[in-house]
C-alpha cells in the first residue's frame, strides 16, 4: 500500500475541490447580482406584487459592472472569512473536532474496563505503525458503532470512538476499527477532511444568510407593515440565497461523498495490513450490519463532519449522497467468502443525557424498533451472543501487563507512562546522563524546577530506563505521550524547559538527545500551542542537495559503521538511491548536531512525494551493514517526525 501516493492523490483532490468551489462562488456572485438588480427594479416604484414594467431594458438599466465588482468582492470576502474562521477553528488540533461533538478524553487512569481496553488497542496499533500514541476521545451517549480520526498531522491527531463501539465489539473487531482510523492518519486524509469541512461551511453559509433574511423579512412585515417599500423583496432575496446555498451544498456533498467512498475502501484494506487479519475489520462490519442502531451518530455536528467517520452517521433515507460505500460492498472487499449473514449484537441501554421533545420522540421510536428487533432474535442467536459476551469478559484484564509483554518493557515503567508525573519522569530519565557528576547536576535541576516528586521518581526509574537501551527508547516515549498531553500548558512549559536544561547539563548536545527531544517536542507542541506545519517549497532534490549531504553524512558516521570504507559505502547507498551520483561525504569535522537539525528542518519543506524517497535513502544507508540498528532507527524516526511524514513498515527495517 503506497501511503505517500495516496497523500498526493488527497492533495490533488483538494485542488479539484478548490476549483469547483471557485466556480460555485462565481455562480453565486452572478446570481446575487441578478437578485440585487431585481430587488432594485421592483422596489423602486412599486412592490413585487404589482407586476413588472419597462421590460428587459428597464431591468438591465439597474445592472452595472461597478456594482457587479462590489458585490463580487463582498460575497468573496464574506465566504473567505467564513472559510478562514472555520479552518482556524478546526486546524487547532483533532481535540477541537472531538470536543465539538461532545467527546470526552479517556484518561489512562480510567476504571472502566471497556475504556481501558480501547486505550490498550490504540497503543498497540500506534506502536505497530511506528506512530505517536494519539489521545483517545469517547462520545459517551452514542449507541451507534462508529469512530473517527481527526487532526492535521499525526502529531495532533486524535482517535474518537462511540460508547456503542467499545461496548459491542470484541477486542479483535475493535482492532480492525482502530486500524482503519490509523490508516486515515497515515494516508494524509485528515488535512483533506478539515479543508473539505471548511469549504462546505463557506458554501452553506450562503444558505444560512438566506434563511436569516427569510426570518427577518417576516419580522419586518409583521412589525413595520407598510413602512418599507423594499421589504417585500426580502423574501425573494432570502429564498434565492437559501436555494443557492442548498444547491452549492448539494454539489459539494456529491464531491465529498465521491472522495470519501474511495478513502473508505483504502482504509479498510489498510486495516487488514495493520492487523494482518482480514477477519478483524470484516467482523466489525458484520456486527454493524446486525446491530439495530448501526453506525448512527446524533451529535450536533456529526452530519457536518460525516465524511470523517467510520460509517454513515445518518440513515440512508435522509442522505442523498452517501459518504460511505454500501456495507455489503465493504465486507466483500475484505472477505470475498462472506456468506451474507451478519453478526447479531444486543444493544445496551444508556442513560439519556437530556434531549428535546423531538429528539425524545425519535429516541422512543428507536427504542421500540430495537425492542422489536431484539424480540426477533432466535434463541440460538441469543445463546451465541451470551457466548461472545463471556469471551469478551474472559479477556485479560491487566492491559498494562499485556503491553509490557508485547513491547518488552517492564510493567512498572508501563504503569508510570500512563500518569503525568510518571511520564515526565520517564522522559527525563531517557535524557539522564550515565556520568555521575552530570547526572547529579540534572537531578538538582529537576529538584529546582518546582515539580514535587519529579527528581525522586526520575532517580527511581533511571536504572530501569537505562537498562532498556536504544531499542526500547522510542516505544517508551510513545507510550508516555497520551499522559503528557493531559498536562496543563504551564506544566508542559516546565517539562520542556527541564528537558532542555538536562540536555545542556554537559555543555554539548548528543545526537540521540536531539532525536528524543525533537520527537517529544514535535508530538507535544500541537497539543498546547498553534503550530504551523511546514509548507512545500522544494519540488526537486537538487534544491536540497547540501542538506541531503549533511543528513547522509551524519547517518554514515553515527550509524555504527566502524571504518571509513563502511562509512563511504553507507553514504553512497543513500546518495545513489536519490540519484545524486556526484554527492560526496562530508568530513567528520564539518558535522554537528546543529547542522543536522537545520538540514532536517529544510528537508521538511520538500514536496510530499519527495519525503518518502529521502527516508528510504536514509534507511538504505542505515542498513548498509545488513541491519538497521536501534540508534539508526531512532535517527530516521526523528527525521520522519520533523518532516511530518509517516514511516510505513517497508521503511522501518
Amino acid at each position: 500500500m503506497d501511503f505517500f501516493q495516496q497523500q498526493d492523490i488527497a492533495r490533488r483532490n483538494t485542488r479539484m475541490l478548490v476549483g469547483l468551489f471557485l466556480l460555485a462562488v462565481f455562480a453565486l456572485i452572478f446570481l446575487t447580482n441578478l437578485v440585487v438588480s431585481a430587488f432594485l427594479y421592483f422596489g423602486q416604484d412599486y412592490s413585487i406584487y404589482s407586476g413588472s414594467q419597462g421590460g428587459v431594458q428597464g431591468f438591465l438599466s439597474f445592472f452595472s459592472w461597478q456594482r457587479f465588482g462590489a458585490i463580487g468582492m463582498a460575497v468573496t470576502a464574506t465566504i473567505a472569512l467564513v472559510i478562514l474562521f472555520k479552518w482556524i477553528q478546526l486546524s487547532t488540533g483533532g481535540k477541537v473536532v472531538a470536543e465539538s461533538m461532545g467527546g470526552v478524553r479517556i484518561l489512562p487512569q480510567t476504571d472502566d474496563k471497556a475504556e481501558r481496553r480501547c486505550l490498550n488497542v490504540v497503543e498497540e496499533m500506534a506502536l505497530a505503525a511506528n506512530m505517536p500514541v494519539p489521545a483517545v476521545y469517547l462520545l459517551p451517549h452514542e449507541r451507534g458503532i462508529n469512530a473517527f480520526a481527526a487532526g492535521i498531522v499525526p502529531a495532533d491527531a486524535v482517535v474518537a470512538v462511540t460508547r456503542g463501539c467499545i461496548d459491542h465489539l470484541t477486542r479483535s473487531e475493535l482492532q480492525g476499527v482502530i486500524a482503519h482510523e490509523f490508516s486515515h492518519i497515515l494516508n494524509g486524509d485528515m488535512r483533506l477532511n478539515i479543508r473539505l469541512a471548511a469549504i462546505l461551511k463557506g458554501i452553506t453559509f450562503v444558505g444560512d444568510v438566506g434563511h436569516m433574511l427569510l426570518r427577518s423579512s417576516h419580522r419586518v412585515r409583521t412589525g413595520a407593515r407598510g413602512n418599507n417599500k423594499g421589504a417585500a423583496a426580502l423574501p425573494l432575496l432570502g429564498l434565492v440565497l437559501w436555494v443557492l446555498g442548498w444547491l452549492g451544498g448539494l454539489a459539494a456533498g456529491f464531491i465529498k461523498a465521491a472522495i470519501s467512498r474511495q478513502k473508505e475502501y483504502l482504509a479498510d484494506a489498510s486495516a487488514v495490513q495493520f492487523t494482518r487479519d482480514n477477519s478483524s475489520i470484516a467482523d466489525a462490519l458484520k456486527v454493524i450490519g446486525g446491530y439495530v442502531p448501526g453506525t448512527l451518530v446524533h451529535a450536533a455536528r456529526a452530519v457536518e463532519m460525516s465524511h470523517i467517520f467510520f460509517g454513515q452517521v445518518e440513515h440512508h433515507l435522509w442522505q442523498l449522497f452517501a459518504t460511505h460505500p454500501p456495507l455489503q460492498d465493504r465486507i466483500r472487499r475484505v472477505d470475498p467468502q462472506w456468506n451474507g449473514e451478519y453478526i447479531q449484537r444486543k444493544p445496551k441501554v444508556y442513560p439519556n443525557p437530556g434531549t428535546s421533545a423531538a429528539e425524545a420522540g425519535l429516541a422512543r421510536a428507536g427504542i421500540v424498533a430495537a425492542a422489536m428487533a431484539s424480540a426477533a432474535i432466535t434463541a440460538e442467536a441469543a445463546e451465541q451472543e451470551e457466548t461472545l459476551e463471556d469471551a469478551w469478559f474472559d479477556e485479560v484484564e491487566d492491559f498494562e501487563a499485556d503491553t509490557a509483554t508485547r513491547e518488552g518493557i517492564p510493567v512498572a515503567l508501563v504503569r508510570h507512562s500512563h500518569e503525568p508525573l510518571g511520564a515526565q519522569a520517564l522522559v527525563c530519565a531517557l535524557l539522564a546522563s550515565n556520568a555521575e557528576p552530570i547526572y547529579q547536576a540534572q537531578l538538582t535541576l529537576l529538584t529546582d524546577s518546582g515539580v514535587q516528586g519529579l527528581a525522586e521518581l526520575t532517580h527511581t526509574v533511571h536504572p530501569a530506563v537505562q537498562a532498556l537501551g536504544a531499542p526500547r527508547r522510542l516505544p517508551l516515549l510513545e507510550l508516555c505521550l497520551p499522559a503528557l498531553k493531559a498536562m496543563s500548558l504551564g506544566q508542559y512549559r516546565v517539562l520542556k524547559n527541564n528537558l532542555l536544561q538536562m540536555i545542556k547539563a554537559d555543555t554539548r548536545t548528543e545526537l540521540h538527545e536531539w532525536c528524543l527531544f525533537q520527537l517529544a517536542r514535535h508530538y507535544l507542541d500541537p497539543e498546547y500551542i498553534q503550530v504551523k506545519p511546514s509548507s512545500p517549497r522544494y519540488r526537486k532534490l537538487e534544491k536540497v542537495r547540501y542538506h541531503l549531504r549533511v543528513v547522509l553524512s551524519t547517518l554514515a558516521y553515527e550509524g555504527g559503521h566502524e571504518n571509513s570504507a563502511d562509512q563511504q559505502t553507507a553514504f553512497r547507498l543513500g546518495a545513489d538511491a536519490l540519484g545524486l551520483k556526484q554527492l560526496a561525504i562530508l568530513e567528520r569535522e564539518q558535522m554537528s548536531v546543529a547542522a543536522f537539525s537545520k538540514a532536517v528542518h529544510e528537508l521538511a519543506s520538500c514536496y510530499p512525494l519527495l519525503k518518502p524517497r529521502v527516508l528510504k535513502a536514509m534507511t538504505l544507508a542505515a542498513g548498509a551493514d545488513g541491519a538497521v540498528s536501534a540508534e539508526e532507527r531512532e535517527i530516521v524516526a526523528a527525521m520522519a517526525a520533523v518532516m511530518d511524514c509517516p514511516l510505513p513498515g517497508y521503511l522501518q527495517g
